[in-house]
């Protein structure tokens, strides 16, 4: 039952590889079309979903404090690997990045087919508190903390991330409690409805078959980590702070998603192995078409 629920968010992911391997509608539409869905329709998404979401719920407060708990839970896992077996930053980076990032548009439509509206108010509190944490981490990973002039321009963008600005604007409008003025959360939620839809299907079109060729044992161990040991992770947070129902789901959703797509362009940005983090994406995005749905079963959220 579960997988008959998420089965059609994988299929526009199959939907939007098929048609870039086609060329169609052309190469440059994918980019341009990622584009407008990262600075306008999926902002609009976040605020207007936020707007009115209860955020001064304890169990929201809760849910920000597991998520925390959670991503640097990981990241702490993934410095002893690195003490363990020494790697440079341009490997750890994507290992890292593997682990700790997540694909928010599949997140996003996975908790909203489960849970419909409580469940995307409660993502949007999660990415509030998630997107700054694991892109710092992430730089931090691929530079190793330096303070280079490169690393602070980079923090800047994370500052002015437009996704962190919806969701300031959408907590701000929230904790006001004047909602959105003038029809404008009518229009937003036109904007929004077309956000998941292409961004899945921009997801299926950035995946890279082969970069799977190589770097095949890392590859499995850091899918194994981030699809399976992730998401047991965030089930003992849950427990450990008291998480109920949709709050549980959409945490445990979110750390048993595979890893975003935009760590490829971080890698390449900061010197980091562009081949390695493909590679990682790629065999996370196609190996959560089978876990996501036993992971939700183990954990009783299906």
């Amino acid at each position: 039952m579960l997988f008959l629920t998420i089965w059609p968010v994988f299929a526009l992911i199959c939907l939007g590889f098929a048609l870039q391997r086609a060329c169609f509608p052309d190469a440059g539409f994918w980019p341009a079309a990622e584009r407008v869905n990262y600075v306008l329709l999926f902002p609009a998404l976040l605020v207007s979903t936020l707007a009115d979401a209860p955020v001064r719920d304890p169990d929201l407060l809760r849910l920000g404090g597991a998520v925390v708990a959670t991503i640097c839970a990981a990241a702490a896992l993934m410095a002893l690997v690195r003490r363990a077996r020494p790697m440079p930053a341009r490997r750890f980076g994507p290992a890292l990045q593997g682990v700790v990032r997540f694909n928010t548009y599949l997140g996003l439509a996975i908790v909203a087919s489960l849970a419909g509206d409580p469940g995307l108010e409660r993502a949007a509190v999660l990415l509030a508190v998630a997107v700054p944490l694991v892109n710092l981490l992430s730089i931090m990973a691929l530079t190793d903390g330096s303070g280079t002039r490169g690393y602070g321009a980079l923090v800047r963008r994370v500052v002015t991330n437009p996704l962190i600005l919806a969701c300031i604007a959408g907590i701000a409008i929230a904790l006001s409690g004047s909602g959105l003025p003038f029809g404008t959360g009518r229009f937003l939620g036109l904007i929004a409805q077309a956000s998941l839809p292409l961004g899945l299907l921009c997801v299926g079109a950035a995946l890279r078959p082969a970069a799977l060729r190589q770097h095949v044992g890392a590859l499995a161990v850091i899918a194994v980590v981030r699809l399976l040991a992730m998401p047991a992770i965030a089930v003992v947070v849950a427990q450990g702070l008291g998480l109920q129902g949709v709050e549980t789901l959409a945490l445990v959703v979110f750390a048993a998603i595979p890893t975003a797509p935009t760590s490829y362009v971080l890698t390449r940005q900061l010197g980091g192995d562009g081949e390695l983090m493909a590679g990682i994406v790629t065999a996370q995005t196609v190996a959560s078409v089978l876990t996501i749905p036993v992971v939700l079963s183990l954990a009783g959220l299906g």
